[in-house]
């Protein structure tokens, strides 16, 4: 072997591992892959339903596998008066057993109505897995649907909440909601219109994550979720949730994805 091809062969395998050592390498445990879940079916292979507990003390209801079908192509995720565990009420929530780095995240959605309520799409590990709380989110809480909350924890450590308006009221009609993470900046999203950017490292998340849909209510969480009134079976509806990985080419017509790649 030649001394120059030698050389070539070191400089291939010296870029094979800088490749290696890239963005992904923050975010050690991804494992999924690019997807668009429309919801013909709930393949719980793919999604875990969350059931017989809560998240604590400022949570009203019990996760509930009842509390979560699919129909008509969409999902639905409700909150009823409905005793199960600890609580009076259940509510619904599923999320990916996949975890998943940076990347596209795009949610179509209507919902929930109620003051004391919180219809959520985000991303979320935690110590439960042996790592960092980090979390990005859409929320939209029942006492203002005319908004949406968006926020993510780094470290645990959030207050980087911004609320944005909406074209009209949340549980009304479906929206668009998505974000699109990488590693130096975080891009918010409404139908498709940019409605914030986040570039502060101390901002960004940098723990893969699982991908959550959920339906909650608080008793207590009054200044932030509203006061609580139950007014009757309330449910959130997903039309369409898709995660598209850097790179990856563009997976459906409007999707943001299309618009960066």
């Amino acid at each position: 072997m030649t001394a120059s091809l030698k050389n070539a062969l070191r400089a291939g395998a010296l870029l094979a591992a800088l490749a290696a050592a890239g963005p992904l390498a923050a975010q050690e445990g991804a494992s999924g892959t690019s997807f668009v879940e429309e919801f013909d079916t709930l393949d719980t292979g793919f999604w875990y339903v969350s059931d017989g507990w809560n998240n604590g003390a400022h949570q009203n209801c019990t996760w509930s596998k009842d509390q979560v079908a699919v129909r008509d192509g969409k999902l639905l995720l409700s909150f009823d008066a409905a005793p199960a565990g600890e609580r009076d009420y259940a509510c619904g929530e599923v999320q990916t057993r996949k975890r998943y780095g940076y990347g596209t995240y795009e949610v179509r959605m209507k919902t929930a109505t109620g003051s004391g309520l919180n219809s959520a799409f985000f991303t979320y590990i935690g110590p439960a897995d042996k790592k960092q709380h980090d979390e990005i989110d859409f929320e939209v809480l029942g006492k203002d649907t005319s908004r949406v909350q968006l926020n993510q924890y780094v470290a645990g450590k959030g207050g980087n909440e911004k609320l944005v308006p909406l074209p009209g009221p949340a549980d009304a009609g479906f929206n668009d909601y998505a974000f699109v993470w990488q590693k130096d900046r975080l891009r918010y999203y409404v139908n498709g219109a940019l409605v914030h950017e986040v570039t502060d490292p101390a901002a960004l998340p940098v723990n893969a994550q699982k991908v959550f849909l959920s339906l909650w209510g608080s008793d207590t969480l009054t200044g932030w979720m509203g006061r609580f009134a139950f007014a009757g079976p309330t449910r959130l509806e997903v039309e369409r949730v898709a995660f598209t990985a850097e790179g990856d080419a563009c997976p459906f017509a409007g999707s943001v994805a299309c618009l960066l790649n």
